[in-house]
């Protein structure tokens, strides 16, 4: 990964913090406290960070207001580790996927792709291919007719788009993920399964970033749609039909079942499974390996946990009584053996 050197007076001014102490040492990497060399920047986000932050090599440090570092240039910022974040991409900006167009990419001829697009080895980009200004296709990629990419998106090795699939500015695609995929969708009669059509869209917004072998089904007669912002982990799984909102977050294993609609700012822990027409409102949190049974709505704001999932307060509470059920097995069979005993006793 290329690096960037710059001064923390530079960095501070990019950053838009105020800075306190010498603003002319060299900033060039990102780490950890106890891995910094001095020329890395840290931060801090809480007090009980500040002894190791102190004892580490580093030499400039993101700081939250009111906390105290000595020895070292500290730039001030409300939210540390959003402001780090940014630090580390202008410091340390991700090495290219590709550069040029490789000779052995295999291109329609009626594939349309604007300045300063790359393309790897063994690419394959069928008819009517749309690709925006400074968009990179990693190694052994495969673009369906009819794909439309906008600008500056990252493709990494082994990415498929079937047809038709849109994907709009800056979206990153991990190895392996598959966009546009036929939706698992069957009719049954008289015992036999035929193929309801899967035939619809799939529209991935802007800023969007999907890890891993991740696999993303195209909708059935209307489309599936990842809105602006949104980030999936790897390995999940989204069904036909299904709407993501903005800035959604999805971790590893999520299973999303047919035409459930999902809204802005929810966040899923990994393995969590929802069944088909379920609603996620606003700002839900859904726990790690939760299960949401068909239909189901989860209100705005609500925190659930468990199969079937639950508000987290009336999981925690049935969890405590669950633990307890050994304990509660043996003073049961202790009461009857009593019982029996005196029972015997009176006759």
């Amino acid at each position: 990964m290329p690096l960037m050197t710059h001064t923390a007076s530079e960095l501070a001014q990019f950053l838009g913090c105020t800075m306190e102490g010498d603003g002319s040492i060299e900033v060039s990497g990102v780490a950890a406290p106890a891995s910094a060399g001095p020329s890395d920047l840290i931060y801090v986000d809480h007090p009980k960070y500040l002894e190791q932050a102190a004892a580490s090599a580093a030499g400039c440090a993101v700081i939250a207001p009111g906390l105290a570092l000595a020895g070292k240039t500290l730039l001030r910022a409300a939210n540390p580790k959003h402001t780090f974040a940014r630090a580390a991409e202008w410091l340390m900006p991700a090495a290219p996927i590709a550069t040029g167009i490789h000779a052995t990419a295999v291109i329609s001829p009626t594939a349309q792709l604007a300045a300063g697009v790359a393309v790897g080895p063994y690419v394959v980009i069928e008819d009517g291919v749309e690709i925006g200004a400074g968009t990179e296709i990693g190694a052994f990629c495969f673009l369906g007719r009819g794909v439309t990419i906008g600008e500056r998106c990252r493709l990494y090795a082994r990415v498929t788009l079937y047809a038709g699939a849109r994907l709009a500015n800056r979206v990153v695609l991990h190895s392996g993920a598959v966009i546009g995929s036929d939706g698992f969708g069957y009719v049954e009669d008289g015992g036999k399964r035929v193929k309801f059509p899967q035939v619809g869209e799939v529209d991935i917004q802007s800023d969007v970033e999907i890890g891993a072998n991740t696999t993303i089904d195209r909708g059935s007669l209307d489309r599936t749609e990842i809105r602006a912002g949104a980030k999936l982990d790897n390995l999940v799984h989204i069904a036909h039909n299904v709407r993501i909102g903005e800035n959604t977050v999805i971790a590893a294993q999520t299973g999303i079942s047919g035409s459930v609609v999902i809204g802005r700012n929810v966040s899923f822990g990994g393995q969590a499974g929802l069944g088909d027409h379920c609603q996620v409102e606003d700002g839900a949190v859904i726990g790690g390996q939760a299960g949401i049974l068909p239909g189901k709505i989860v209100r705005s704001g609500q925190i659930v946990w468990g199969t079937p999932a639950r508000p987290l307060e009336k999981f925690k509470q049935q969890f405590v009584w669950l633990s307890r059920l050994p304990d509660l097995a043996k003073r049961i069979q202790m009461l009857e053996r009593r019982d029996k005993t005196d029972t015997v006793s009176e006759g």
